[in-house]
């Protein structure tokens, strides 16, 4: 064998270890975004488990609203069936678009519901809604600290996916461009007054 064919049987074996290296790598960053999202997903079934003991309680107060109880029982069921979705797969851009629709519905009608029991003060006064209001807000902690992970791993993907000379390997080898969680918040944010004088 010549010079000439040695060296460029060692370019051709260097070349195939870096294409490897590169399709490791988008291997391994599409599996840390996506076990990251299964972290989200074990976080929303905890709320959306919670959810319905909330609204029961709730209902003994505010036999009125039942049309508001309704909305947010229908907007947790939507959330729910969205993120199985998206959990089988959170590549996807469209099944991750559905949940973040579908958790921002579920948003607005949470607030609006304790929006209204800011009406029944018996409400607050029940110690089984308390205890599930204590673990909900604990439980959406939990939600955000998964979703700001997962975000920051989808980042690392598309950011490792987008590289030269990794795109051409992740176009070619089936790897998607990764959607980030994000929902819209229809909190309304109340601004903090510092008084001194007091």
């Amino acid at each position: 064998m010549s010079t000439g064919s040695m060296i460029a049987l060692a370019v051709i074996a260097v070349l195939v270890i870096y294409l490897i290296i590169i399709f490791n790598g988008l291997i391994a960053h599409r599996n840390k975004f996506k076990n990251g999202f299964a972290n989200i997903d074990n976080q929303l079934q905890l709320r959306y488990d919670l959810i319905p003991n909330l609204i029961e309680t709730a209902k003994a107060y505010m036999s009125h609203e039942k049309e508001t109880l309704t909305q947010v029982i229908e907007a947790r069921n939507k959330a729910a069936s969205a993120s199985k979705q998206a959990a089988l797969h959170p590549d996807d851009a469209a099944a991750m678009n559905k949940l973040m629709a579908a958790e921002t519905a579920l948003s607005g009608t949470m607030l609006q519901f304790f929006a209204l029991t800011e009406n029944y003060p018996d409400i607050k006064a029940n110690q089984t809604m308390e205890k599930l209001m204590e673990e909900l807000t604990t439980t959406e902690n939990k939600v955000a600290f998964a979703r700001q992970r997962y975000n920051d791993d989808v980042m690392q993907y598309n950011t490792y996916r987008e590289q030269f000379p990794n795109f051409m390997v992740a176009n070619n080898g089936g790897f998607k461009e990764a959607t980030l969680f994000e929902v819209e918040s229809n909190e309304i944010k109340k601004t903090i007054r510092v008084d001194f004088n007091k």
